[in-house]
């Protein structure tokens, strides 16, 4: 293994994709290895030590997440001195693809996984259903997968009506059901926010021995873009690596939430929508008294004018009646 202090920096930001992909394949060939896998995926590796983060992300969502342009598990080579496998797609493919499958069967028989200690296999959405499939392929390993699908084969899942394209895809072969998948981990955290519906029928497909299951209520569809702007995804990655993700170190690291406007404006639209006045302007003085909020100001102004005026007309119907005797 390479000393971990070494240094690792590849200017990636603000270039043209081919250019980009030129560029990150040349580092990670230096550093590791990067090896293309059909017309759709590569796998690009950084080793450095005997920790090992494998994530499962789009070409994409690579470019557009990072200001530096460069896969999740960058920063934790650089913080940590981490080895970092990226397996990377063009979309979202959800990895079903025979060139995947065939690096990891390869990776199985070369014993590629036996060279580290501690193995972290993490991934969002399809990369989340991703990281929890591979990790078969080194037992042991942890996961962490945020709002993962358990499978889009139909037979299954025919409720999920976001992904029709992909039904026509095998999710029935080598590493198909991502919860059986999970068996051989050492244990696995699903994070995802139950007020999605179906992220969170996709949830529960994942409820078995060996998972534990973080909630995220009213942070929405995009939960790992939140993670990173709550500045919660290294925290969880680091804890998930040592097997010391709890119930109560999500916690603590999610009342960051309580200054986190996206995530307070869904609560408030939750409470409006469910004509939940009282508690809509409770959260907005309780908002307001914290954090420079002008929506949260403004709509506490709306619910004691509309207050007064109830009152107002309250006080007008008593006099009618009292004049009216």
């Amino acid at each position: 293994m390479q000393d971990a202090t070494e240094n690792f920096d590849v200017d990636l930001a603000d270039l043209p994709k081919g250019e980009w992909l030129t560029r990150l394949a040349k580092a990670t060939d230096k550093a590791g290895f990067f090896q293309p896998l059909g017309r759709k995926h590569f796998a690009a590796l950084v080793r450095r030590s005997d920790t090992l983060l494998v994530t499962f992300e789009t070409i994409q969502g690579i470019r557009a997440l990072s200001d530096d342009a460069e896969p999740v598990g960058w920063p934790m080579v650089r913080a940590h001195g981490w080895s970092h496998l990226c397996v990377a797609s063009d979309g979202d493919t959800w990895f079903r693809d025979r060139h995947v499958i065939g690096l990891f069967d390869r990776m199985i028989d070369d014993g590629f996984f036996d060279d580290f200690e501690t193995i972290l296999f993490y991934g969002a959405g399809p990369g989340g259903y991703a990281a929890a499939a591979f990790s078969v392929a080194a037992p042991g390993a942890r996961v962490l997968a945020i709002q993962p699908q358990a499978t889009l084969d139909p037979r299954v899942t025919e409720w999920d009506d976001r992904f029709v394209e992909m039904r026509r895809t095998d999710f029935t072969s080598r590493y198909g059901f991502a919860p059986d998948m999970l068996d051989a981990s050492a244990a696995a955290y699903v994070v995802h926010d139950p007020a999605e519906r179906l992220d969170a029928m996709h949830a529960a497909l994942f409820a078995r021995s060996g998972v534990s299951h973080f909630r995220m209520r009213n942070m929405g569809a995009a939960l790992q873009s939140d993670l990173m702007d709550l500045e919660m995804l290294e925290p969880l990655m680091e804890q998930a690596m040592a097997g010391a993700l709890t119930d109560l170190s999500f916690a603590q690291a999610y009342r960051a939430r309580r200054t986190y406007p996206p995530y307070l404006r869904r609560v408030m639209a939750a409470l409006d929508a469910a004509e939940r006045t009282d508690l809509t302007y409770a959260l907005a003085r309780n908002v307001t008294s914290r954090i420079k909020a002008p929506r949260f100001q403004r709509r506490m102004a709306e619910i004691e004018a509309q207050r007064k005026l109830a009152a107002e007309n309250s006080d007008a119907a008593e006099a009618e009646d009292v004049t009216g005797d």
